[in-house]
């Protein structure tokens, strides 16, 4: 019978999920802190450990990298109840099977200790992250900083794809900064923002007199970044003469400077792009070789208008980086969710520095965001008329609607989008009466929809 292992200072906390763990038919075994469980690790067969992030003396993940540390640990999942892209990169990185937020149900907690658990327990699936600024907390973001921090310490090359302002240059910097490379340089290259005839140069380099204009030696962006990182961003664009020498430098891990000779790199290959590089290999205007070797692992960065619940914890940020510091009213924050944000993190961000230069004020209203120009948009008056309780419920139906929408009528993947667990989005659906069967004419955003 599998042993589970719980660590975690909160007694009745630890209780509650080794009553869970038992009605599971698994042994349950308790330690009120780090030492203890380490303790209890080099007496007993462990099979798997629940570790609680934040816990006095040594902190969860202390422990991980101790268990880490021993010849063939255990899965290890991490509890926590204040998540943050920080402390998921960092225990994914040391090699967490999960990171999961606090409280934890009993069908989730089940799910998760029969994922951990996959040889004692056979319907089970692996877990892996598939996966903007990191700030976030739905659904999405959170499997896209768990992908940062297992990618973070590998060499493979991964593939970020996501609409233009989404964010991934930041991603490609987090997993550059977070891996064992971090102390060396990080090196980014536009290849739609460079003329193909002067991108083979800048990435591969050249050497004096080689062609017309080349007066001195030039490294090259490949040995710019030797020991680092190289991110090629909207590889999509790069000339399909250049795709093939790409390749080949992938293949040999070795670079040819224009009139120069063969120099062998170290460096670890990120690209992005905006475009389906799937449909344009079976248009034959991407290489099909290629698009398989970048693309060994691929991160997906989602729109903003399917991450509804970090445009607020972003713009909050933002302003909170603003000069002088500013804070989002309540009606502010209404016209951000009817906004659709077509430029994505890149426009919000935008028009955050825009409202923080031009307030006269510390806090933002929502005419302080009237140059958001947004068919959805409406009125503060609108939004908060009435009591609390009547101005809360309306901005929530208005997101459910807004979910719902964007995911077709999909109430699994709207849940996701809100970043609510599937059953709590269905006691919604009833208690807002909203039907299902004609989602797609939801008038969006209006707040007496």
């Amino acid at each position: 019978m599998p042993q589970v292992l719980i660590i975690d200072d909160d007694d009745a906390l630890r209780a509650g999920i080794a009553e869970t763990i038992a009605d599971l038919g698994h042994i349950a075994l308790e330690a009120p802190d780090g030492a203890a469980g380490l303790a209890l690790l080099d007496r007993e067969p462990i099979d798997a450990v629940l570790l609680d992030l934040r816990m006095p003396g040594l902190d969860g993940i202390e422990v991980l990298r101790r268990i880490q540390a021993r010849p063939a640990p255990p899965p290890v999942a991490i509890l926590t109840a204040v998540a943050t892209a920080s402390n998921t990169i960092e225990a994914m990185r040391l090699g967490a099977f999960d990171h999961v937020e606090k409280p934890v149900g009993r069908g989730a907690l089940g799910a998760l200790i029969a994922r951990m658990l996959p040889s004692l327990s056979p319907t089970a699936t692996p877990s892996h992250p598939t996966g903007d600024s990191l700030v976030g907390n739905s659904p999405a973001m959170r499997a896209v900083q768990k992908a940062i921090g297992m990618l973070a310490d590998s060499d493979t090359t991964v593939l970020i794809t996501g609409a233009t302002g989404t964010g991934k240059e930041v991603v490609a910097r987090a997993i550059h900064q977070h891996g064992r490379r971090g102390a060396k340089p990080f090196v980014a290259v536009n290849c739609a923002a460079i003329p193909a005839d002067l991108l083979e140069s800048q990435l591969f380099g050249h050497v004096r007199g080689a062609f017309t204009g080349a007066v001195t030696d030039r490294a090259g962006s490949f040995r710019e970044a030797e020991g680092g990182t190289l991110f090629l961003d909207e590889i999509g664009d790069m000339d399909p003469a250049l795709q093939a020498k790409l390749l080949r430098v992938l293949q040999e891990r070795v670079v040819n400077p224009v009139g120069g000779k063969p120099v062998a790199i170290d460096v670890r290959i990120l690209a992005a792009t905006h475009q389906d590089l799937g449909t344009m290999v079976r248009a034959g205007r991407f290489r099909e070789d290629l698009y398989w070797r970048l693309g060994v692992v691929p991160v997906h960065l989602p729109p903003l208008r399917e991450r509804l619940s970090d445009i607020i914890p972003l713009a909050e940020y933002f302003l909170g980086h603003a000069a002088p510091p500013r804070q989002l009213s309540a009606n502010a924050a209404a016209r951000l969710l009817s906004h659709p944000w077509p430029g994505n993190v890149r426009e919000l961000r935008n028009a955050m520095d825009r409202a923080a230069a031009l307030a006269r004020r510390a806090v933002i209203e929502a005419e302080d965001l009237d140059f958001l120009h947004s068919a959805t948009a409406t009125t503060a008056a609108d939004w908060l008329a009435g009591d609390l309780p009547t101005a809360v419920a309306r901005l929530e139906r208005a997101m459910i609607q807004r979910a719902m929408t964007g995911s077709g009528g999909n109430r699994a993947d709207a849940a996701r989008r809100l970043g609510i667990h599937r059953q709590l989005l269905y006691e919604k659906l009833r208690r807002y009466d909203l039907d299902t069967s004609d989602i797609r004419t939801y008038p969006v955003g209006k707040p007496d929809a």
